[in-house]
């Protein structure tokens, strides 16, 4: 299977797993996968993030997700650096930035060189990131670089998918914590692809040892403390086993999280514009967002929507509440259907 056959199966099976669209087909898929079909109301105007009259943030930052970075694409890179151009000058405090997987698009040796050189141009904050499945997509790569399916995993392994992503980085291990003006936050990481858990499909497979380590590092927090957990794909729905385009342990998670009163979820993986009318956020026990891309945004209302919208999220955290506004890189804009004001839950447990 030649680059162009492969990119046109990868993106009909995405365009499946993860599109917005109607129909039979998707609709099964959105029951079973635990991607809402809830219709968010639109919002006027989309004001200015929160300032002066709401007191200082405790902190800020923002959440790039799928930027699929690679060189073999250009447009990827034109959409990396107008979300770092515009998170870096657009007159807001940013103490963060986190990229909540497919960072790159195949995870080569390559890939990150890119990424490095783009990330160079800047004077950044703090970044962190955490894995997604296509961190690991050199396995579908001959040594020649062409797309081969049938030979997979072409000589490679998971374990250095790992290893270049925690390299660059600059971790020990996949999975990290960062502490923020009082606020945590948990990136947690796809530990597994069809070299090691070629069950799990494109679902992220998270070993007892991550697990272990979430568990461990949510007893240590109070029950009111603002945690942001970053993932890349999502959850299933409340009461479904994960499976593929999900976190195949996703049940498990729900239940360690369910004594925090002020608990946030953040996930990519569904690339879905932010002003197509699918929900990107929902109110469980925990506040739970879906990001859009960076790198690659999908409408399917719109013609060629990945070449004009590059989006992601900015957060503020507030003694008593925090703040969520969806952005579109490209065009400098806030964006009124993504705005969203959540009031932090200060009472005892």
């Amino acid at each position: 299977m030649n680059r162009r056959s492969f990119l046109k199966w990868m993106t009909a099976f995405i365009a499946l797993a993860v599109g917005a669209g109607t129909g039979t087909a998707i609709s099964a898929w959105r029951r079973s996968s635990g991607v809402p079909e809830v219709v968010e109301p639109a919002v006027a105007k989309a004001e200015s993030p929160s300032s002066s009259e709401d007191g200082k943030a405790l902190a800020s930052f923002a959440i790039l997700s799928d930027m699929h970075v690679t060189p073999d694409d250009t447009l990827t890179i034109q959409h990396a650096k107008s979300a770092l151009t515009d998170v870096t000058t657009f007159g807001h405090p940013v103490d963060a930035i986190f990229f909540t997987g497919d960072v790159t698009d195949y995870g080569r040796d390559r890939d990150y060189k890119e990424l490095r050189k783009l990330m160079q141009g800047y004077k950044l904050p703090p970044v962190h990131a955490n894995m997604g499945n296509h961190e690991y997509y050199d396995l579908w790569l001959d040594a020649e670089g062409s797309f081969n399916r049938e030979g997979m995993p072409n000589g490679k392994t998971d374990s250095m998918a790992r290893s270049r992503f925690m390299k660059f980085f600059g971790y020990k291990q996949p999975y990290n914590r960062m502490d923020i003006g009082g606020a945590t936050v948990l990136l947690l990481s796809q530990e597994g692809y069809m070299q090691e858990k070629p069950e799990a499909g494109e679902g992220a497979w998270y070993t007892d040892a991550q697990m272990e380590w979430l568990k461990t590092q949510l007893a240590g927090l109070e029950k009111t403390a603002p945690i942001f957990i970053m993932i890349h794909q999502p959850l299933p729905m409340k009461g479904r086993t994960g499976g593929n385009h999900q976190i195949v342990r996703g049940e498990e998670i729900r239940e360690m999280v369910k004594p925090y009163k002020n608990l946030f979820v953040f996930c990519g993986h569904r690339h879905q514009d932010f002003q197509n009318g699918a929900a990107h956020y929902l109110q469980e026990p925990f506040h739970y967002f879906h990001n859009s891309s960076v790198g690659r945004t999908l409408n399917k209302s719109i013609p060629q929507v990945n070449k004009i919208k590059t989006q992601g999220l900015y957060v503020q955290v507030f003694a008593g509440k925090v703040v969520v506004r969806g952005r579109d890189y490209g065009t400098k804009q806030w964006l009124a259907e993504a705005d969203w004001t959540i009031p932090l839950d200060t009472g005892k447990v």
